[in-house]
């Protein structure tokens, strides 16, 4: 299918204007560019939104819990993407938005430790942290006793995966749904979609390369399952997951890889393909009709997970 019409839009404008790329600069030079990409729209209504901070394994960890109208909800822990180097709550705050009011679930956002500050596996012990710690003080949160989801978009979608693994392997918390927004899968970057996707659409081979040497750069360590979930051994037993992906994405086959591997291993899963759509459509859905699909599967599988907890 061709290249979105708004999408080849602003690839276009992103081309005209030049500059370096993100895997060229400096880490918080690279946040810096990142935060203003973030598109200049109205903020998406909630009924509040706290920032607080929550216990973790190498210091406090701060937190956005964003809540809607009526309680108690259900509850959904969300790690944004960004490489597992750039990204914060700031950048992925519309996402969280779109969630809470769409599944109106009550997001906690996690602002997790980066790389190359912190390498693998600091970012995931956090996600996992905040997980256990929601899960345990859901009713203080506003949340109804239940399972929580878990969910992010690319190296968060990675971050989702590995903690619903641990989850299983670790006797908790219940996972009620893995949301797994063209996830990162494996370091091994040999796909198909890297050689079809290499350059020209957002996200390239060279800054996902750039991004796995910040975060983890000894090559022994990205085949452990939890930086690579795809090279997990066994993934019997792990909550039901929907996984999208996007064509002219170099990570679309790995996504798809691991939900193959996880229907085999008897998990309910639903995979879907965004024709057309590039890495980051979710956070698009503001600006790219074609992506507002997206926000509408997602919240959809949310509400379902969540009425059979």
């Amino acid at each position: 299918m061709p290249l979105e019409s708004t999408t080849a839009a602003i690839l276009a404008q992103m081309a005209a204007e030049g500059g370096p790329a993100i895997h060229e600069m400096a880490a918080d030079e690279a946040r810096a560019m990142y935060r203003a990409m973030k598109p200049d729209l109205p903020e998406i209504k909630v009924h509040s939104v706290e920032d607080r901070l929550v216990p973790g394994p190498g210091g406090d960890i701060p937190v956005r819990i964003y809540r809607p109208s009526g309680n108690p909800s259900a509850l959904h822990v969300h790690f944004h993407g960004g490489g597992w180097v750039i990204g914060d709550l700031e950048t992925h705050d519309a996402d969280c938005r779109e969630i809470c009011r769409g599944a109106e679930c009550i997001v906690v956002a996690v602002d997790y430790r980066l790389a190359p500050e912190h390498r693998f596996p600091a970012a995931l012990d956090d996600c996992y942290a905040v997980t256990c710690w929601a899960a345990s003080n859901s009713a203080e949160i506003g949340a109804r006793p239940g399972p929580v989801s878990v969910g992010g978009d690319s190296a968060g979608g990675n971050l989702a995966a590995a903690v619903a693994l641990m989850a299983r392997d670790r006797a908790g918390p219940e996972i009620a749904l893995q949301l797994l927004i063209y996830p990162v899968t494996d370091a091994a970057m040999s796909s198909a979609s890297y050689r079809e996707n290499a350059e020209g659409y957002m996200l390239s081979q060279q800054m996902m390369a750039w991004f796995w040497d910040q975060y983890c750069p000894q090559p022994e360590q990205r085949n452990h399952p939890l930086a690579s979930p795809l090279l997990a051994e066994d993934l019997s037993g792990l909550p039901a997951a929907l996984v999208m992906t996007a064509e002219f994405d170099p990570l679309r086959d790995e996504g798809e890889a691991y939900a193959a591997r996880l229907a085999e291993a008897g998990v309910e899963v639903h995979v879907r393909r965004f024709d057309g759509l590039i890495h980051g459509f979710f956070s698009q859905a503001g600006i790219v009709e074609a992506a507002r699909e997206g926000v509408e599967l997602a919240v959809a599988a949310l509400r379902k997970a969540h009425r059979a907890d």
